[in-house]
């Protein structure tokens, strides 16, 4: 078992922390003359799944995303979220305060840790309705008939949103990564107003 880290969105960490979010895709990108998928090419699936950078269930995700120390210099950190932040609350962060950018946060810092359950690689259009809701661009309890172009619709508008309104068109090869939350370590996180 290994452990790599991963970046997240607020929007994605508060999913994941709701239970909401159970599944990610990220491009896939072939990496040192790497090997591209070809369909219906099972052999040359499995080379690919092999060279997967996130890893095979089995393996863990640890969570980076925005966060800042609110600790003075010289003392223990003391972590908080932006993902913990409403739009429009009024936190009393110190002065010269700055939230750090998630590729920034070391592993101390983290919070969340995924467990994979399950790796595959598929086109981005692919996406079932089903596969949606895991991602959490559609409410559950929404599901039923009729709903599926619907849930689609809201996963393009998201992943547009993140990737860039042209990435959906392009249809890209994309990791699927399932993933149970393992834990949420119990960091100290400055309280609200």
């Amino acid at each position: 078992m290994r452990e790599r880290p991963i970046l997240f969105s607020g929007p994605m960490v508060r999913a994941i922390r709701a239970g909401a979010k159970r599944q990610t895709r990220r491009v896939f990108k072939a990496r040192n003359g790497g090997v591209w998928p070809r369909r219906n090419d099972l052999p040359g699936m499995q080379q690919v799944l092999r060279t997967c950078p996130y890893g095979r269930p089995g393996d863990r995700l640890w969570v980076r995303e925005t966060h800042g120390n609110l600790a003075l210099p010289g003392y223990a950190p003391v972590w908080t979220y932006r993902a913990d932040v409403s739009e429009g609350e009024g936190w009393n962060l110190p002065t010269g305060f700055r939230w750090m950018p998630s590729i920034h946060m070391p592993r101390t810092a983290s919070r969340i840790t995924l467990v994979l359950t399950g790796v595959r690689l598929e086109r981005l259009q692919e996406i079932s309705p089903d596969d949606c809701i895991a991602e959490g661009a559609w409410p559950s309890e929404q599901r039923g008939l009729g709903r599926g172009n619907e849930a689609v619709m809201a996963f393009r508008r998201l992943w547009s949103q993140i990737n860039g309104s042209a990435s959906w068109d392009a249809d890209p090869f994309v990791w699927v990564l399932d993933f149970d939350l393992l834990t949420e370590n119990a960091i100290s996180s400055a309280t609200g107003p």
